[in-house]
């Protein structure tokens, strides 16, 4: 990729900026799993707060050209290590999530197996998962406050650190 990308610790002035990317109706939708109340700043910035309080989660911004684009991180969920992405969707589509994803990996969080999941009608996410190794494993149905029933989602697993185009 030509265009200069970085991770870097996120610092506060990069959770407005998280805040207004995660006001997308869209972008919502393809996540699914998301806050109940996406417009709520308070409760945004309150858990956005405590998971970067949370010792075991590592949380990077992700920059593009200088700009704050979205964040990557992982966390444990019942014991085991996952990872979640989110990029603004002006950045959709030009292959800094799959850049961002495999940097983290390979950088930032190298323990295996590591887990992710997915809402199973969002194929440009899953393609970012198995671009960077990730394999399904499993299925399994959860409620999503994006869409305000329950939904399919895939269970992904990545065994070894993908370091094809890093």
């Amino acid at each position: 990729m030509s265009n200069k990308l970085v991770l870097r610790n996120v610092v506060n002035d990069d959770l407005p900026i998280f805040f207004e990317y995660q006001l997308d109706q869209e972008a919502n939708y393809m996540a699914a799993f998301t806050a109940k109340d996406p417009t709520n700043q308070e409760a945004f910035m309150a858990h956005w707060h405590r998971i970067l309080a949370e010792k075991t989660n590592i949380i990077q911004t992700i920059i593009f050209n200088g700009q704050v684009v979205g964040s990557v991180s992982s966390y444990e969920d019942e014991g085991k290590p996952e990872v979640t992405y989110w990029l603004g969707k002006e950045y959709w589509g030009k292959g800094i999530a799959t850049w961002a994803l495999k940097e983290f990996l390979a950088q930032k969080n190298q323990i295996r197996p590591i887990y992710a999941r997915v809402a199973k009608d969002n194929l440009g996410s899953r393609r970012v998962l198995e671009k960077c190794g990730f394999k399904i494993i499993g299925e399994s149905k959860g409620f999503a406050n994006a869409r305000g029933q329950e939904i399919e989602e895939f269970l992904l697993e990545l065994r070894e650190v993908s370091t094809d185009s890093l």
